[in-house]
């Protein structure tokens, strides 16, 4: 069974500069990437004081349900709740969504932060789904990620097909060896560059051999995302158990720059 996914923070349906509103322009860029299941993070669920000044341009309803259509099933996961509204991350799907759940993963008040997790009904095969967006400062990420490897685990069955995906603000890539090891996942561009050939599976090899001698395994290098524009840090990943991939790819330029500050990453993926 093959499944196309991105993973895409949206800003909260505003342009980077001048916080103009874009969430149409999303909505017709979602349709572009074919996506069965997207990964959204800063989803919009409502916000007053825009639904009032830019009525016009402003869905009444939810940014989830307008973004999902009569396409996809949506979950969302409220993080951050102000007087005039709340955002945080969504999951839009073209398989039914058999259960949902979010669980506050905030370091501190000044940062609102959560994970989705959600139980797709494929079918070959129930699919568990996190969408996650961790905070700006390391030591909150790395509790975090703890977080939510302890969700993992306690959420889905060992062997059971999964999908992580959403913004880690993690430029300095400390944490995708820590997932890999404690959950068995692959970075889905460390994933792609070795599905086909040799090199992946001595790179798993030598990565078994280091940790048995107390070093790390090889580097992962997840795609370059932040800013869209001009994409330098490496800010958005996907992580994958029970599938190979078939494709992925950044998706960057001046367009994509004019709906958010980040670029999506879309793929298409085969279950194992």
């Amino acid at each position: 069974m093959k499944i196309r996914i991105a993973t895409y923070n949206i800003h909260k349906g505003v342009s980077s500069f001048g916080s103009r509103p874009r969430v149409h322009a999303l909505k017709q860029a979602l349709a572009q990437m074919e996506a069965d299941v997207f990964f959204l993070q800063e989803v919009q669920g409502r916000h007053d004081l825009m639904a009032a000044r830019h009525a016009a341009h402003w869905p009444e309803q939810s940014q989830q349900d307008f973004l999902a259509g009569d396409s996809h099933h949506a979950a969302y996961g409220m993080n951050a709740v102000y007087d005039h509204g709340h955002h945080g991350n969504a999951l839009l799907s073209r398989f039914a969504i058999a259960s949902q759940t979010n669980q506050d993963v905030s370091d501190h008040s000044y940062e609102a932060r959560g994970i989705l997790h959600c139980v797709l009904k494929t079918p070959e095969a129930d699919v568990h789904c996190y969408v996650v967006h961790l905070g700006l400062f390391g030591g909150g990420r790395r509790r975090q990620t703890a977080a939510l490897i302890e969700a993992v685990r306690s959420s889905s069955p060992p062997e059971a097909p999964l999908i992580i995906a959403g913004d880690f603000n993690d430029w300095g890539n400390r944490l995708s060896e820590l997932l890999r090891m404690r959950l068995d996942v692959a970075e889905i561009f460390d994933e792609r560059i070795g599905a086909h050939g040799l090199g992946y599976y001595l790179r798993k090899l030598m990565g078994r051999e280091q940790l048995l001698k107390g070093a790390s395994s090889p580097k992962i290098k997840p795609a370059r995302t932040f800013p869209a524009a001009l994409p330098w840090l490496r800010l958005d990943r996907i992580y994958l158990r029970g599938f190979t991939v078939d494709s992925a790819e950044v998706l960057h330029g001046p367009a994509w720059a004019k709906l958010s500050d980040h670029a999506p990453i879309v793929a298409t993926l085969q279950l194992k």
